[in-house]
């Protein structure tokens, strides 16, 4: 799992991430599993060569993996917390997405679904 905190949830920032992963992965061909919001759909988004997008269905949250490790990341680290401030936030959000990108086995038990092996 590869994550960036971002400004935003814009079609700018959506190609910085496009890039960042691309570039991550240069010898790769990358398939990015994305749901419809307008963002992931904006037509001047440049896909990298090595990338292709698959949009699932609109309303379909459960067929989208990022949503469990969502679920996860919320259940796990952000159960009845309370922060100071968005600064105090992002901080422990940096954290956490941290132990996960560490942990690919718990990215894979929430993630992993018949239909994406195939």
């Amino acid at each position: 799992m590869d994550s960036l905190i971002l400004p935003g949830v814009d079609t700018v920032c959506m190609q910085i991430f496009l890039d960042e992963i691309a570039g991550r992965y240069p010898n790769e061909k990358l398939v990015m599993v994305l749901d419809q919001a307008g963002w992931h759909l904006g037509h001047n988004l440049k896909i990298p060569k090595n990338m292709r997008l698959l949009s699932l269905p609109p309303y379909s949250p459960e067929l989208n993996p990022m949503e469990n490790v969502w679920d996860a990341l919320r259940e796990k680290s952000f159960h009845n917390r309370v922060f100071e401030s968005l600064d105090q936030m992002e901080q422990h959000l940096l954290i956490a997405l941290r132990e996960i990108e560490k942990s690919p086995n718990v990215t894979k038990s929430v993630s992993d679904w018949p239909w994406i092996l195939v």
